[in-house]
């Protein structure tokens, strides 16, 4: 008789967003009179960049030509874009990444539920609290993580830095050991960052203690201060500690178009194996790589006609940041966030629980958040609106927020 990983069966409940959408499902089944304005989820709403529509089209072209044909892409994905983004991200940074420690990929959540694999299982993870939820369950689903503790809603064997008020949304160096730590800067849920001087003390930590850190820098294009990375790299010794997941999702709008990449340098060892080895034979037996026309939008990104037109998006969204932020802060609500990523953090008022002010805000606002105990225990009291929105959709659900509480 066939066996089950019993690792799944120690998930609690359904994942955060899948829970809200079939809350706000039934809430507009009963009200269909009643238009919901979305504002948890952080997906793009803003269509994709002229430069990058040409690109498609012109890649989808050469696929109709049999000397143009592209089947399978390459392992590592097409050099094209490998060295666009080498050179883009990081050289002109002053960071030393070659096109070969660049792995293309369909996206940063695959990325970063993925790159554990590659891991022992009795390697102990230190994640933000709190955190994006992908990182801890797929480490629940390799069975790393102990057992659950419902009362706490934490794992026994996952360290958790918790990410407070009196810590500025930034974690502090955990007092246990870790083997691998998640960062994510600037951070979902909070959109709160850390400074290049903070972020290299983590670096220098990790290179001492031997641990790895998952750095996600999925949200690097809407940092607008000057003394904030937009990569680990940015870091000294970064090289030897440090995987970073990057996402088309957020900077070019490519969340229905998937593309990402992994990149992992070749001085991460674990005694004499490199940690981009063992990181090719995943990715070459368990991946056939992004269309090759999407990976040909993605080089359009960084052409001169994308780049301009990004930041008119990118502004688009922060500007929405702003609209939240100062709306609710009129309003009496204490926020965070929004400054350098398109997340805005709030306490839930009259000392509601985050679900409690999720359903407050449903019912008496038509609009839909994100709870902040979805995303750990110190997201208890706390909420997340994503700039992602329309602005007009922007202003009207923050009218509708003042007029509800």
């Amino acid at each position: 008789m066939f066996k089950i990983n019993d690792n799944y069966l120690k998930l609690p409940g359904s994942y955060l967003f899948s829970n809200i959408a079939k809350k706000v499902s039934a809430y507009t089944a009963a009200n269909p009179d009643k238009p919901i304005i979305r504002l948890g989820i952080g997906d793009v709403t803003q269509p994709l960049a002229p430069a990058i529509i040409e690109s498609l089209h012109g890649a989808v072209d050469e696929m109709g030509k049999a000397e143009t044909f592209h089947g399978y892409a390459p392992d590592l994905g097409y050099e094209f874009l490998r060295s666009v983004m080498a050179e883009n991200d990081y050289a002109a940074r002053g960071c030393d990444i070659a096109a070969d420690e660049i792995f293309i990929s369909d996206g940063a959540k695959c990325d970063s539920g993925n790159i554990q694999e590659i891991f022992s299982q009795d390697n102990k993870i230190a994640v933000c609290d709190p955190v994006y939820p992908v990182y801890v369950d797929t480490n629940v689903m390799a069975g790393r993580t102990g057992t659950y503790n419902p009362s706490s809603d934490t794992w026994s064997d996952v360290i958790y830095m918790p990410c407070t008020k009196e810590t500025n949304f930034a974690p502090e160096l955990p007092k246990e050991t870790p083997d691998l730590i998640y960062l994510c800067f600037p951070n979902n849920p909070t959109g709160s960052t850390i400074t290049r001087d903070d972020l290299q003390t983590w670096v220098d930590y990790a290179n001492k203690v031997g641990a790895v850190i998952i750095y996600d820098a999925a949200y690097e294009a809407y940092i607008s201060e000057q003394d904030v990375p937009h990569t680990i790299y940015e870091c000294k010794g970064a090289r030897s500690c440090a995987i970073e997941l990057r996402s088309f999702s957020k900077n070019a709008g490519f969340t229905g178009v998937r593309l990402g990449a992994a990149v992992v340098p070749k001085d991460i060892k674990s005694r004499d194996t490199m940690l981009h080895s063992l990181w090719a034979r995943r990715h070459g037996t368990k991946y056939n790589g992004a269309p090759y026309i999407v990976q040909r939008a993605g080089e359009a990104v960084y052409s001169d006609a994308g780049q301009a037109q990004l930041k008119e998006q990118v502004a688009y969204y922060m500007k929405n940041a702003k609209t939240i932020y100062e709306g609710l802060k009129s309003a009496g609500y204490q926020v965070s966030g929004g400054v350098n990523a398109p997340y805005i953090w709030l306490e839930t008022p009259n000392h509601m629980t985050s679900w409690e002010f999720f359903d407050f805000l449903l019912e008496h606002a038509q609009v839909v958040g994100t709870p902040g105990s979805g995303f750990g225990p110190s997201g208890e009291g706390y909420f997340r609106l994503t700039a992602f929105g329309t602005y007009e959709n922007t202003l009207a659900a923050i009218e509708r927020i003042k007029n509800a509480s």
